[in-house]
């Protein structure tokens, strides 16, 4: 199977042609899945010197790590206050203090590799209530005290330095944050795994996991012995491991791209440059490419499922925040998936002594992927420590397993959509 069709499967990098495993391999260590989490994680050992093999089901990137909204921001899906009254001070503080590394070894991988992605710097957070500029100001200190000095607090009178729109009152802008070519940048990490000897079957489904011993990972046409087996299938895991499967649900969201509207007025709508997202809990987020188009995403949906008109669904968001643009034509328009935990908290572990896991990062995975990659290299080079902060974190099945997951779900986000709008 090819790529979904999507601005970036349109604006791709040439790329070499990686056929299906077939017979049996050894390695020091097998990563199945080839998004960022699987990337990360393949090209750290193979810095180390591990020989790597990596699985991939479809082709690099064709899961969420390519076709998402390109923005790095830093964090996780859940804040400070959230993951202290979870975890406790000891692990909401070690969090708190790599809620940059993910996107400081992108930039790093940029440079080292010499990727050419369209990366360029600063994420705008947007507020629309007095409440939401409250708890930008918050952030703000914790990620100060953790060392970002890279942030400013804007006012409602000077949104137009960021976007040129009405519908906020203020935000907060990380130029340590930035957006980029989430397919290319996959692309790019992948060449650089195979500069350093690793090896990436792609169409090469997963279709067992041995975990008692030396694990064995077995496709439909062959089969990887190994020491240690990574699994970073995340959303687009199926099957193949239920108990991890259990533990996160598959949500949809859906982006658009516009056709090109030159650099003039590219730069009259955004200015800065800087990516944005805003603030609520089901949120719009939006860039301008490096072909001057205006990408916008949101429309998360809980259960997976992928409208089939994406236009129809995001189209007024694009119209309301950028009235100017309601006869500028959609070029592109596609949907993919990312997997929530319960409690939105990254979900990382061990399922036996040799054989770790990846998932969960619940749309935030740009950044986190990259940073969980590396623990879980380092976990296998007996540097543990890091990587046990995460394991160490309680995530639950969802409640109901299956059948009742997604309504549950729903229902939740219905609650806090509705204390947005209620402004409470």
């Amino acid at each position: 199977m090819g790529y979904p069709d999507t601005y970036y499967a349109a604006t791709r990098h040439p790329a070499p042609e990686r056929p299906p495993l077939k017979g049996d391999e050894t390695c020091d260590v097998c990563v199945i899945g080839g998004g960022f989490a699987g990337l990360s994680a393949a090209l750290h050992l193979a810095e180390s010197g591990k020989k790597v093999i990596l699985l991939e089901a479809e082709k690099i990137g064709f899961g969420a790590s390519g076709r998402n909204g390109g923005q790095v921001v830093n964090g996780y899906s859940r804040g400070y206050d959230d993951i202290l009254r979870r975890c406790g001070k000891d692990t909401a503080e070690a969090m708190l203090a790599m809620s940059f590394a993910g996107g400081d070894i992108i930039r790093q991988r940029i440079e080292k590799y010499g990727i050419a992605c369209d990366y360029r710097e600063g994420t705008f957070f947007a507020a629309f209530t007095k409440k939401q500029m409250a708890g930008l100001e918050h952030e703000k200190a914790l990620w100060e005290r953790a060392g970002n000095t890279a942030l400013e607090m804007f006012g409602a009178e000077r949104i137009h330095e960021i976007a040129a729109t009405k519908l906020y009152i203020g935000g907060l802008l990380d130029r340590r944050g930035g957006h980029l070519h989430p397919l290319n940048l996959a692309l790019g990490e992948a060449a650089a795994i195979e500069s350093l000897g690793g090896r990436i079957f792609e169409d090469s489904r997963v279709i067992r996991v041995g975990k008692d011993g030396k694990p064995k990972v077995r496709t439909a046409h062959g089969s990887v012995a190994a020491d240690f087996v990574v699994v970073c299938g995340n959303a687009y895991l199926t099957g193949v491991l239920p108990e991890l499967t259990g533990r996160i649900m598959p949500a949809s969201s859906q982006v658009i791209a516009t056709e090109p509207l030159g650099a003039g007025l590219a730069q009259k709508l955004m200015p800065n440059g800087a990516s944005v997202e805003d603030c609520n809990f089901l949120l719009d987020y939006y860039r301008m490419t490096a072909d001057h188009r205006l990408l916008f995403g949101g429309g998360v949906i809980y259960s997976g499922y992928e409208p089939g008109d994406v236009i129809r669904r995001l189209r007024p968001h694009l119209d309301r925040t950028f009235p100017t643009l309601r006869d500028k034509k959609i070029d592109f328009a596609w949907n993919g998936q990312f997997a929530l935990t319960l409690t939105r908290l990254p979900h990382l572990g061990r399922l036996s002594d040799t054989v770790y896991f990846i998932q969960g990062n619940s749309g935030h995975g740009v950044t986190a992927c990259h940073l969980e990659g590396k623990l879980v290299a380092e976990a296998i080079n007996h540097q543990a420590g890091e990587f046990d902060i995460f394991a160490n974190i309680r995530n639950y099945p969802f409640p109901g397993g299956r059948t009742f997951r997604v309504p549950l779900t729903v229902l939740g986000a219905w609650y806090y959509g509705l204390r947005e709008v209620l402004g409470l």
